[in-house]
């Protein structure tokens, strides 16, 4: 199989397509769009985003030590395209997409209500790399919406219909192959892999973490450092609503 060799880029996809929303004290909140985000350690749960220098959100994450990482939904596609094109500087990105600033539990940055799952960030690092700074940060908690939770609590994200980022394009996620360790699974579970049952596609349910506790704003909160549930009282971000 031939292959070319090309110079050094950017070719790890896919990715997640996030909408990271910041604010500092007193001046409306802004969302800016992340396609550098991933986790980096378990324990503590923590994340990366990296942002370039010259974007107007990166000195309000720098100032403020915050942020919230929003999950984009098929739903809120076209919403975190146009906020990762157009500048906080210009406009108000939560009128102007019609998006709802929701209070968060730990951070007080809003989050976006509309947004499956909501994690809430503590900055403890910037590192300069070159065209971007890296934004290192402990996850506070998360706050995920109770649709997509079962009977038992577990979340199925399946259900947020969650959208990769690919080489410049926007995808939905596909069926499932298989979950973690299955490939060395004594027993195969009606299995999704081909080589095993073939012809056969059926779904498997995988076991998640089990949440404890509601609260009134819809949204299930996990904090992942203790692993028990928190409890807030609902309340609205004050909707005043680059990058």
């Amino acid at each position: 199989m031939a292959k070319q060799v090309w110079k050094p880029g950017n070719m790890l996809y896919p990715i997640p397509a996030v909408m990271v929303s910041c604010a500092l004290e007193g001046e409306k909140p802004n969302i800016i769009t992340v396609a550098w985000a991933g986790n980096v350690c378990s324990s503590p749960a923590m994340l990366s985003i990296s942002v370039r220098p010259e974007r107007y959100s990166h000195h309000i994450l720098k100032e403020s030590g915050e942020f919230v990482v929003n999950l984009t939904s098929r739903e809120l596609t076209r919403a975190c395209d146009w906020c990762g094109v157009r500048s906080g500087r210009d406009y108000d990105k939560f009128a102007k997409m019609h998006l709802t600033p929701m209070k968060m539990e730990k951070v007080s940055c809003p989050g976006i209500a509309e947004s499956p799952v909501n994690i809430e960030c503590k900055v403890t690092q910037i590192l300069p790399l070159g065209s971007h700074d890296l934004f290192l940060a402990e996850v506070l908690c998360v706050d995920v919406e109770e649709t997509f939770l079962d009977e038992k609590g577990r979340l199925d994200l399946r259900k947020a219909d969650l959208v990769a980022y690919s080489h410049g394009d926007y995808l939905s996620l596909g069926e499932k192959l298989g979950k973690f360790g299955y490939s060395v699974a004594k027993k195969p579970e009606n299995s999704v892999n081909k080589a095993v049952n073939p012809g056969k596609k059926t779904v498997n349910s995988e076991k998640k973490p089990e949440a404890n506790t509601k609260s009134k704003d819809g949204k299930q909160r996990e904090n992942r450092k203790s692993g028990t549930g928190l409890r807030k009282n609902a309340g609205k971000y004050s909707k005043k609503s680059d990058s």
